[in-house]
């Protein structure tokens, strides 16, 4: 119960002269900010559908020239911090993209950390600091902050993927912007191929590459086979889950919000502790239905979802025979270097 005191409580002439100050008074406001046991949350449960995205974003490649968008993307906003704010949580972004054939999407840079999960489509690519990272269905690329990126496609086909960045929390701190720049020149080498298998690395392994990201473009052949070559190991294990990390360094992929890829086995219902990070859910392929308290979403392939932090998920794989894969986003890094990262049982 707030029994601390109103606002109209305090005088008006006492009101006119805290604001001719600039000052606000804290106590009729305190338990909006600090509420108890559990924080207040806009991120509201949310699911959108790829089939109806994609003749929207198919028009929208009619409609608008990639000279005029530069970036052809349809945003999935959740209601529950308003469309107009264009996010999915307090700190993820996510926005459906469209590259047609023979298009380039010109070369930038900005402080967000952008991924791009493929969704559909092959014969596209994305250069980062001179490294040409094809696409294909499944394969998540970085474009962290600062690298130079641009997009292309040689195919006959519409390329579609999920971009995923740290763009609300950037612009809230003020520090969000791009800057344009020149195509870019393909460099030798692939960072991935040096780093495709688990358990071993470059010779000698003490002089690492001094990138700070050696590795751009994570294959979902990889990380399919990795979690397939888990769930067979180990036929108890319940969560057959893989994180996608630096491989040098074993952190976080990026250094904001954290992406996984996750296997459920035929048939499996997985339960997921109520923890702090808000979580978005990807199907990549299968069928899976998300349970978010009372929120239920089937998700088929290509299809998102969003869950607030502090909220208990339950996922079920609809089919009996075949296995389900979903990839994941959270905000589980920050949280972490924040001190703020709770599981709540």
């Amino acid at each position: 119960m707030n029994d601390l005191g109103r606002l109209e409580d305090l005088p008006l002439e006492y009101r006119e002269r805290l604001t001719e100050q600039n000052l606000v008074p804290l106590w009729p406001s305190l338990r909006g900010v600090l509420p108890p046991h559990v924080p207040t949350r806009k991120t509201a449960p949310t699911h959108w559908s790829y089939q109806a995205i994609k003749p929207l974003l198919l028009r929208a490649g009619e409609l608008t020239p990639i000279e005029k968008a530069e970036r052809r993307v349809l945003v999935l906003a959740n209601p529950g911090h308003g469309l107009e704010k264009m996010q999915a949580s307090a700190a993820i972004y996510l926005g459906m993209q469209l590259l047609m054939p023979g298009e380039w999407a010109p070369s930038h840079r900005h402080t967000p950390n952008a991924v791009r999960m493929i969704v559909e489509g092959e014969g596209a690519y994305t250069t980062v600091d001179g490294e040409k990272c094809p696409m294909s269905r499944g394969d998540l690329i970085l474009t962290p902050t600062g690298l130079w990126h641009e997009h292309g496609h040689d195919g006959v086909d519409p390329v579609i993927w999920l971009d995923v960045l740290d763009l609300p929390l950037v612009y809230y701190m003020e520090a969000s912007y791009h800057v344009n720049g020149d195509r870019q020149t393909i460099k030798a080498g692939e960072g991935y191929k040096a780093y495709a298998r688990g358990g071993v690395m470059p010779t000698p392994v003490f002089q690492r590459s001094g990138k700070r990201y050696p590795m751009l473009r994570y294959p979902w052949a990889d990380a399919k086979g990795a979690l397939e070559a888990m769930a067979a190991n180990d036929a108890a294990l319940d969560c057959v889950q893989v994180t996608y990390v630096n491989p040098e360094t074993g952190e976080d992929a990026e250094n904001i919000l954290g992406y996984y890829a996750l296997m459920l086995r035929p048939g499996q219902t997985l339960q997921l502790p109520a923890r702090s990070p808000a979580c978005v859910f990807h199907q990549i392929e299968g069928q899976s239905e998300v349970q978010i308290d009372a929120h239920r979403f089937t998700l088929q392939s290509a299809d998102t979802c969003c869950a607030p932090g502090y909220t208990p998920v339950t996922l079920r794989n609809l089919s009996a025979t075949e296995a389900a894969f979903l990839f994941m986003a959270d905000e589980s890094p920050l949280h972490r270097k924040l001190g703020v990262y709770e599981v709540r049982a």
